[in-house]
Order: structure tokens, then sequence, then C-alpha cells
């Protein structure tokens, strides 16, 4: 083979100089055919190649918006000087809702349950496409009131029949919102602990009215459908009338610490009314606020849709598609709509921020059930499991607007608290030194014009393990669930899988182009699953420093790292000290 010669006369006709610096420059952005003319575009929405900072030690980590926070500011300034008063704040949380049920995400009419009112006020206000729960419902409805996550609060799951487990000895948004000066009323589902410590009076609840457990506790073994192993053994049924959980619905004041109060037997006939009494409730308690001086807060949690769905005479076959899951959600609609009108009709709208959102997505494993356009159902953090319909509105306050930044319910506390005066790192002093916070103050991304999240990264829990970390459109993954893996035929879900706990380490998904997960970019895509490792690294680290609480969970054979025997914490402690949790991030 003849060597390859360059010709200097040819290189010199061509004008060409061949120099090091002149040919490293040629292409430094392109193809191996050539560099590209494209300049590409910035999204100020995209935070990976940003630094985000700890407001202090014990909280998780935020992007600073300083203009944005004093424009939310001003807002806020200008709406208590007209109202005298900080502003209201109502929840109101639906049960076992998916991403895809409402119409604004998709849903509504197009499934055959029409949703009129919350469709009007998610395009009235701000649709966060990529809020998130945790897996199940008591996790979630703890994190909403601690701000916590589920491995920090230690409720893996929901307790169930009478188990043990709630949020006695936890400092909770409606006992820091009284602390403040609310009127705090709570309505509704509650699941977090019977105990006397985790009863709502006892965690800051001026009244309560609900149930103290999940509404297939009180019914499906009574329906000889259901459960006809149950309710047609006289033995078993009286077992489960005697089982220790209350079978009421209860009335909660701090003027009894000890015990709620009992009304009436929830069994087959009065769970269909349920919600009508509970909205009831709660516009009796809106129509006592109508011209105090003080502001409120209020926790609407809906026993719709969880099953079992048993549907009045004036819902059942309402929806077009005739199930009781669809008659369910229109029922919701209208509830939700009565609140709002009487928000308006007492003149307390325009300073009440409206926080819709739905505990987890869809329960899978009980047809007919919720939809998700996502992998995965309740009980799973694949983001059909974790990934809920949500939107804020207030009038007059929140622009209409759609975002995909991140939001995770646990930032619910830390935003409600900014909003009644203690913004941002001033929440620290309010917590124990050792109590971790794993929400960030995000009143500003909702009242600012075009606010932008305070969130570059989600952490992803799945019962006491910590499964996955998200920043951007990336998410990368250490355990899920595999819900078919242990049974393929029937109706299988997030509960009803096998979990992996370890991965070959470069499982990454990007949710824009893959929003099923079941393609993974980590080897390809490499740049973008350094960052997220680091990320999961640092909250790792903190995993070490704020250990995570064990109060209830699923029994396991395999405890994950950070829960090891102490010698083991202190090896893994010594190996983050020595080498750190990865690249800095970012």
């Amino acid at each position: 083979m003849r060597p390859f010669i360059i010709n200097p006369c040819a290189v010199a006709v061509l004008g060409l100089v061949l120099t090091g610096p002149a040919l490293a420059q040629e292409n430094i952005r392109g193809a191996a055919t050539g560099p590209t003319t494209a300049p590409g575009f910035s999204h100020p929405e995209q935070y990976i190649h940003l630094q985000d900072v700890k407001p202090a030690d014990n909280m998780y980590p935020v992007v600073p918006h300083p203009d944005q926070d004093k424009d939310a500011a001003e807002k806020l300034a200008t709406l208590a000087e007209k109202t005298g008063k900080k502003p209201n704040i109502m929840i109101f949380l639906l049960d076992d809702v998916g991403w895809m049920d409402p119409g604004f995400n998709g849903g509504g009419v197009a499934v055959g349950n029409a949703t009129p009112v919350m469709d009007r006020l998610a395009n009235e206000g701000l649709i966060l496409t990529s809020a998130y729960s945790t897996p199940s419902c008591s996790p979630t409805r703890a994190t909403i009131h601690t701000g916590q996550n589920p491995l920090h609060h230690g409720i893996l799951r929901p307790p169930m029949y009478g188990e043990a487990g709630g949020l006695d000895g936890a400092i909770t948004m409606p006992k820091l919102l009284k602390d403040a000066g609310y009127i705090t009323q709570g309505v509704g589902k509650w699941h977090m602990g019977e105990n006397k410590g985790s009863l709502p009076q006892n965690v800051g609840y001026d009244a309560y009215v609900g149930f103290l457990g999940v509404s297939d506790m009180y019914t499906e073994w009574r329906d000889i459908y259901f459960n006809p192993e149950v309710a047609l053994s006289p033995e078993r049924f009286k077992m489960l009338e005697a089982e220790d959980f209350n079978h009421y619905e209860v009335h909660c004041t701090p003027a009894d610490t000890e015990k709620c109060e009992n009304g009436k037997l929830i069994e087959l006939d009065y769970i269909k009314h349920l919600d009508k009494h509970w909205l009831d409730v709660s516009l009796a308690f809106l129509d006592k606020m109508k011209g105090s001086d003080k502001p409120f807060y209020l926790y609407h949690a809906t026993r719709g849709c969880h099953f079992d769905n048993y549907p009045s005479d004036d819902w059942a076959g309402k929806s077009m598609a005739r199930t009781v899951f669809s008659d369910c959600m229109v029922e919701m609609d209208y509830i939700l709509g009565k609140l709002i009108d009487k928000l308006a009709e007492v003149g307390e709208l325009e300073n009440t921020l409206i926080f819709f959102t739905s505990d987890n997505g869809p329960e899978c494993e009980i047809p007919p059930a919720g939809r998700t356009p996502f992998r995965g159902c309740k009980g799973s953090a694949w983001e059909g499991g974790v990934r809920v319909p949500t939107f804020v509105y207030w009038k007059d306050m929140i622009s209409p607007r759609k975002s995909d930044q991140l939001f995770d319910l646990a930032d619910l506390l830390p935003t409600a608290l900014s909003l009644a005066s203690v913004p941002g790192a001033k929440l620290a002093d309010l917590f124990p030194k050792t109590t971790y916070i794993d929400g960030v103050d995000q009143a500003s991304f909702l009242v600012a014009d075009n606010g932008l999240s305070a969130r570059r990264s989600r952490i992803y829990t799945l019962n006491q393990y910590f499964a996955a970390t998200r920043i951007d459109e990336f998410k990368g993954v250490m355990t899920m669930e595999i819900e078919n893996s242990v049974v393929q035929r029937g109706d299988f879900g997030g509960f009803s899988g096998g979990i992996f706990t370890d991965t070959g380490g470069g499982i990454t998904f990007n949710l824009y182009t893959n929003p099923q997960e079941d393609v993974s970019i980590g080897i390809r895509h490499i740049p973008m699953g350094v960052p997220i490792m680091a990320a999961s690294g640092a909250y790792m680290k903190d995993l070490l420093k704020y250990p995570p609480q064990f109060k209830i969970g699923f029994m396991s054979n395999n405890p994950p790292v950070y829960d090891l025997l102490p010698q083991m914490q202190k090896l893994h402690q010594k190996n983050m000290e020595e080498q750190g949790p990865g690249r800095p991030t970012p």
C-alpha cells in the first residue's frame, strides 16, 4: 500500500494552513460532517446547568429567584392592604384520581366524565403538569401536612384496619398556620393515624369532620360481591365489626384531645352520601368565615374517587361513561363548583389560594379506575403512580398559564407558610435543627407573573427506598417496581408487583421523548446523567445526616443502605466524606 502524502503545493493553492489551533476551532459543535449554524435556544425553565443552594442545612436546595420573590411580595402586600389580613388557603384533595381524568389534562369529556368546573378554574389559573405526590394516599397526606417526603415523616404506606402509624409528634401545616393566626378546618378523609397524638385536633385543626381511615375499610367487608368470604361468614363479619378501628364518621375538636366524637356508622348506604355531607360542612364553615378578620385554612379531602365508589341516586349514571368511577368524577366536579360559588358569595374568593390535586395516581388493581398516559399506577414510583392532576387558582392573583416545572406536594407547607409571612429560610426557625424539610417555598412561582419554580430536582420514594431523581426532563432510576413481575393475568398495579432495588447504574429516562419510561437513554446521554447522579448523591448525604423514620411500612428482606446497622452507616458516611457524593452539582 502506498503511503498517503499531502502535497504542499495543493495546500498552498487551497489557502489552507495546517496548524493545530486552526483545526481545533473548526468544528466545536455540530456533527462529523461539519459545524452547525443553528444557535439553539435557551429555556429559562430548565435548570440542569444551574447551582441550587440550601436555604438552611436542614432544608432541600432551591434555585433562587430574588427579583421574582420581590414581585410576588409586592403583589401579596397590595392584596393584604386591600383585605386587611393574610390570604386564605384551601386545599381540595381528590383520592386515587389519575393525571388524565380531568378535562384540563386531556380527560374529562374524552373519557366520559365531563369536568367543566375543574377545566375552567385550571385554565384561569396555573396548571402544573409535573406536580408530584407519593406513591400512595397516607404517605401523600402526611407529606402535605409535614413538608417531608415519606422517608423523613415515616409513614411509608397506608395504615389499615387499626394498624399503628401516624403523625404523632410531627410539626404540621395546620399547627403552624394556627400559630400564625389562621382558623383551621379539616373535612373528609384523614388516614394519618387513629392514635391520640395523630388525631386531627392534636395536630393543629380547630375542627375536623370526616372519617379517620379510608373508604374501603368501611365497606368492602360488608359487600357480598366484593368480600363474600367475610360478608357471608357470621364469624368473620363479627371479627371485622369488633376490629379496633373507628367505624364511624367523626367530629374532632380540641375540646376533647383524647378522642373524636362518633357520628353516623359508615355502612353501604351512608357511604353514598359522605361527599355530599362533607360539602355541607365546608359550606357551613365558609359561611361562618364571612366577614371574619382572620384568615382560614380549609383542607377538603374528598372520599371520591377511592374504591369502592357507590354513587347515590343523584349521581348513578350521570357520567357519559356510566361507570361508578366516572360518576364519582362528575360529582367531585360539582362539589368543587359549589365551594367556589360559596367563596364568591361570602366575599373571600379574591383572597383565597385554591390548590387542586390528587393524593396519587389511579388504583389499577381495582377497576373501574382512573387514567394516566404514563407508566405505572398507584403504589409505584413510575410517573403514572405519582404525577397527579394539579392546578392552582387565585382570582386576579395567578395569571393563566401552564408549567411543566417541578412541584412536589411537600412544597405546600413551605408555600403556605410563606403566604403566612414565614418565607424561605425563616421556616427553619419553626422546626428543630434535626428535622429535615423536603418541601421548598414556591409562593413566588405561583404568584409572580410568569413565575419560575424554585425546585431544580425532585426525589422519588417507594416504600422505604430512595427510588429516583428528576432534573428537567431527565429521571434517573435506582429502585422501581415491575408491576407484572408476579402476576401476568387479571388486574395488577403498584401494590402487586416486585421491586428491583438495584440497576446496572445507567437507567435514565427522557420524560419528554419517552413518557412511558420504557426506553433508557442513560448510556447514550451520560452528560445529562452525571448531574442527576450528583443530586442523588447529595440527597443520600442528607439521608445519612437526617436519617429516615419508620413508623409504618411493608415488610422487606432488603433494607436500603441508609437504614442498615449503625456500623454500616458509619462506613458509608466515611466513604461519602472521603470521596464525596459524586461530581459537584451542577
